[in-house]
């Protein structure tokens, strides 16, 4: 059974949701921020990375910076910029990029299923990447970016959510590139059906927003001491999330460059590949994997397909990953990069940068690029139906859901 509650939503006073909406804090470093926020006076951004107000030589994470965001967020309150609902309700929230639509439930959801594994996980989160936002969350009393859910589509909410849609959005704008389109449920009857409905549904997944959901949680638990989660009345037991159906979303493929070849030249390079990979050369032209097994190794102007050997191949949901593959017969044993999320030598690619980003990388400091096929969704599924974590940089989801267009206080 999983749970998704309706709450007294902040949002943008109506016309200045595409002004005060931005991309998630996470995904710009502080110089990025600060340009980006430059001309942008109602950007949420200001709060999310409340540094960007401040002098360069202040720590982004002084006790400074997370007062400062409470200082903008109160005043938008104060300045009618933001309007705290009435009453709870529920929301969707849609996307389209690339004419494909995906379309998100904005609710609360339970800390307390989070914590007794109801809600899933697929990720490890480091505890020095959670302290900033717990800080946030804290000083502002307030949730302020969404966690991205997925759950297995049963069809029971496809009819309801096509009715709401129909009666138009309260709020629609593009932010690079994607259509941003807002609905309100005011329905009663309808919020009911949506919150029983997900009753029936076992499990909710964290899609994205590891750390933010675990950041979140930490607030709950600082708050109330030594009980449990499970007193509804509280909350700070929620957190903001988007609960997207799974025939809906889209994992793009993650790619990896890597500076050197270990000290091999380019043959004894291959040579040792071929222990393990069937290699066919293709074309000169960079592309993508077309099929799951298949990995594209970009190398001197060549292009070469890699698919593991059948006596090398392992059936339990990581070692079927094609991620899992690369690491643990070709990145660990060949290029002796044992960690990739410490090693300095391997970098990550999202693939909405497409071929063009690899082509970058090789054109400056790269020496050999990866091109994966994507994970997919039920590979995710299974994974954290077993209790296990996925690879580090395995999913590359898009479109990001952006800040600012809802707020859950706390």
């Amino acid at each position: 059974m999983s749970t998704v509650r309706p709450f007294m939503a902040v949002r943008p006073a109506k016309g200045l949701e595409s002004e005060i909406a931005a991309l998630p804090y996470d995904v710009f470093n502080r110089t990025e921020a600060k340009e980006y926020v430059s001309d942008k006076p109602l950007s949420f951004l200001r709060i999310d990375r409340a540094e960007t107000q401040l002098d360069d030589s202040v720590s982004t994470y002084d006790e400074s910076v997370y007062k400062k965001a409470k200082e903008l967020y109160e005043e938008m309150l104060d300045n009618k910029q933001f309007v705290k609902d009435e009453k709870p309700s529920l929301y969707l929230y849609e996307q389209i990029m690339d004419g494909r639509s995906q379309t998100g439930l904005v609710c609360t959801a339970s800390v307390y299923e989070y914590e007794n594994n109801i809600i899933l996980k697929h990720e490890n989160t480091r505890a020095e990447k959670e302290v900033d936002r717990i800080n946030h969350v804290d000083t502002l009393s307030a949730q302020t970016g969404p966690i991205f859910l997925a759950y297995r589509d049963n069809g029971s909410l496809s009819d309801v959510f096509k009715k709401i849609k129909a009666a138009g959005p309260y709020a629609e704008f593009k932010d690079h590139g994607v259509t941003q389109r807002l609905f309100e449920i005011k329905d009663d009857k309808d919020i009911d059906f949506i919150v029983n409905a997900f009753k029936n549904i076992k499990n909710l997944y964290i899609a994205d927003g590891h750390h933010r959901c675990a950041s979140a949680c930490k607030v709950s638990k600082l708050r109330r001491g030594n009980a449990d989660a499970s007193d509804s009345t509280k909350e700070y037991n929620y957190f903001l999330s988007v609960v997207f159906p799974d025939s809906e979303l889209m994992i793009m493929d993650y790619n990896r460059v890597v500076k050197d070849l270990n000290g091999y030249d380019k043959e004894t390079f291959l040579s040792k590949i071929g222990e393990r990979f069937n290699i066919s050369e293709r074309t000169n032209d960079l592309s993508k994997p077309s099929k799951k097994g298949d990995i594209y190794m970009y190398l001197d102007n060549k292009c070469f397909c890699l698919s593991l050997k059948s006596e090398y191949l392992k059936k339990d949901p990581i070692g079927i990953l094609d991620v899992s593959v690369l690491q643990e017969n070709l990145l660990g044993p060949i290029l002796d990069i044992t960690d990739p999320k410490t090693d300095s030598r391997i970098d990550f690619v999202g693939g909405i940068r497409g071929v063009e980003g690899l082509k970058d990388r090789l054109s400056k400091d790269a020496r050999v690029a990866f091109a994966m096929y994507p994970t997919s969704l039920s590979e995710l599924f299974d994974v954290a139906d077993a209790g296990l974590l996925m690879p580090p940089k395995s999913t590359w989801f898009e479109p990001k859901l952006l800040s600012g267009l809802f707020i859950h206080e706390i």
